[in-house]
């Protein structure tokens, strides 16, 4: 029996978890982290927030804003699953500022 081999993608991230953030990021959120943030993995091109690309927060930073909101940002604790929340922050703090 051949073991079982996760995908990784290049941040060596597994492609499933990727897929996951992403999601969250432009479809599963209300509203949608896309439509105000720049995040090229993400085709994001929103101008409301900060660029998060250029920004480049860990997932701690992350975690703190979706969680809690920051400025105009609302807090996704009560829409979003702490799953959901720990697998976008993930996403964004090992994506951003990779190009996509």
């Amino acid at each position: 029996m051949i073991p079982s081999i996760a995908l990784l993608c290049a941040s060596g991230a597994p492609i499933a978890a990727q897929e996951d953030g992403r999601a969250i990021f432009s479809e599963t959120s209300q509203p949608q982290c896309a439509l105000c943030h720049v995040l090229a993995d993400a085709d994001a091109t929103g101008k409301v927030g900060p660029n998060l690309d250029e920004l480049k927060p860990d997932v701690d930073q992350v975690r703190a804003a979706v969680t809690s909101g920051v400025g105009v940002m609302p807090a996704f604790a009560d829409t979003l699953s702490e799953e959901e929340i720990e697998t976008v922050s993930t996403y964004v703090a090992e994506v951003a500022g990779s190009g996509g």
